[in-house]
């Protein structure tokens, strides 16, 4: 009963016979096309782009800076494209940046060009205020001792605080809520990814007689046949080739998958070697019979076997090198189980997609306001106290009120944010002690150098998602650079 024809075709198919493989007029006996090479970078989006909104700025421009030289991808949002060149000209194209020209406060300009595969968003945007020097005493002031000239303002704040903010969201905000999940294979799309990349393997390798296949099928993918337990055979399964590169998901907590089953268990894989029969990641599913489920399958649950068994004193999974994703039905469980869901005969599973997924909900927009935006029209409040401008607010066009407005644009919009309310921000050196507060009563000052690595360290920490803070140098129990416990101070909005 044993199929020799089909186990030398399932053997060349995966490139385990590496010179026949490479034999055209044997694949074409096989019926086969000669093994492609599995671009594993080109299955999966790499890792999504950070947005750097107002990147010619004092801080914005130390933020590319610091995240093309940590290695992520950037694109530097910016007016005039010729002057941000000779601001960020070595952090740009070639060298981890990419410059893209628009203005926030015409919606129009914000195209995909923009928008397309962010993961975050840090906006250092602002309104332009240009500091007037003037003869008279009256020019020239000092606030914590910081030498400053009285402002005019270049734009309109609620222009750029409000309207400019809000647009920024409404543009980016479909492209962030897609950042939280990366796609691996979306069957319901149109694509040859199936045919070049899935082939089945099943227990003819082992001298059984299951047999199965993938295909499309009504926009899904349809991993069907029969299994038998004859000749010592019990599985079917189905596996990509071997991705050169490998499937990079550093970043991802797990796997999910969208399938509709008919009841039996399944067994899904990850392999990271490019052995034909090596280690395989592996955790069992269930389904239920007609109908539609998303099975999440986190790294850690998955467990590392060989031939059903499990392999001890090996290393845990690593996300960063996925060679192959395989999946199978079997009535084998692990070390000697059977499968209690098992039934032999005919079996269907419908796959939609596979997909890596985050745990942790991080902040996707971080903003950077200003302490003193509640202060305005607060009663009780000794102006002489405050800072410029909570002083000159009105003079400067409402500038804190609608910083507080565009705030609020920000945490209405369902994403995970950090808003930073930095007090006055000079040129000087960073890496200080840091105080944070909330109830916008700090008063101080802090470098652009400390909220750059704010903002960027915000990214990454869970308690800093769905906050607003206000933060200024000082010490406030924590360590210089202990990111861990300054946001650990904050409380959620």
């Amino acid at each position: 009963m044993w199929d020799l024809g089909r186990f030398v075709k399932t053997l060349s198919y995966f490139g385990a016979i590496p010179v026949l493989s490479s034999i055209d007029w044997f694949q074409a006996m096989l019926g086969s096309r000669p093994d492609p090479k599995v671009d594993g970078s080109t299955i999966a989006p790499q890792p999504g782009v950070i947005l750097v909104a107002g990147a010619t700025g004092g801080v914005g421009k130390r933020v590319v800076q610091r995240l093309v030289q940590r290695g992520y991808r950037v694109r530097a949002l910016v007016r005039d494209a010729a002057r941000a060149k000779i601001i960020l000209g070595e952090y740009l194209d070639g060298k981890g940046a990419e410059l893209v020209e628009a203005d926030f406060t015409l919606p129009e300009t914000l195209t995909s060009a923009v928008t397309q595969n962010l993961s975050a968003v840090i906006c250092c945007t602002g309104t332009r205020v240009q500091p007037v020097e003037g003869d008279t005493p009256n020019r020239e002031k000092y606030y914590q001792g910081i030498k400053f000239y009285l402002p005019e303002v270049v734009d309109v704040p609620e222009v750029v605080e409000y309207q400019g903010l809000q647009n920024l969201v409404q543009a980016t905000a479909p492209a962030l809520q897609q950042a939280t999940q990366k796609v691996v294979f979306d069957f319901t799309q149109p694509s040859s990814v199936l045919q070049d990349t899935w082939g089945a393997i099943d227990d003819v390798v082992m001298g059984g007689v299951s047999e199965s296949n993938i295909r499309l099928h009504e926009s899904v993918a349809l991993f069907s046949g029969t299994v038998s337990t004859a000749n010592s055979g019990g599985f079917a399964s189905v596996r990509t080739r071997t991705f050169d590169p490998p499937l990079n998901l550093s970043g991802y907590a797990g796997i999910e998958l969208r399938v509709k089953g008919d009841g039996n268990r399944y067994k899904f894989m990850l392999r990271t070697e490019t052995d034909w029969d090596g280690v395989a990641y592996c955790r069992s599913f269930d389904t239920v019979a007609d109908t539609w489920l998303t099975v999440q399958i986190p790294f850690s649950d998955l467990v590392p076997i060989f031939r059903a068994k499990t392999v001890v004193n090996t290393k845990p999974l690593e996300p960063s090198c996925i060679r192959a994703v395989q999946v199978m039905v079997s009535k084998f469980e692990y070390d000697g189980a059977l499968n209690p869901a098992f039934i032999p005969g005919a079996f269907q599973l419908q796959i939609a997609t596979i997909a890596a997924y985050k745990a942790a909900t991080l902040p996707q927009f971080v903003l950077i306001s200003s302490a003193g935006v509640t202060r305005p029209g607060r009663s009780g409040l000794n102006l002489a106290e405050e800072p410029p401008a909570v002083r000159m607010n009105e003079q400067l066009g409402g500038i804190l009120t609608w910083k507080l407005r565009g705030e609020d644009v920000v945490r209405q919009s369902g994403l995970p944010y950090t808003i930073v309310r930095p007090c006055a921000l000079t040129e000087e050196p960073g890496n200080q002690a840091l105080q944070v507060d909330q109830g916008d009563n700090l008063r101080g000052k802090v470098s652009r150098e400390d909220i750059a690595e704010l903002c960027i360290q915000a990214l990454s920490h869970p308690h800093a998602c769905k906050v607003t803070f206000e933060i200024a140098e000082g010490f406030g129990g924590c360590g210089v650079g202990d990111w861990d416990c300054l946001f650990a101070k904050v409380r959620r909005d």
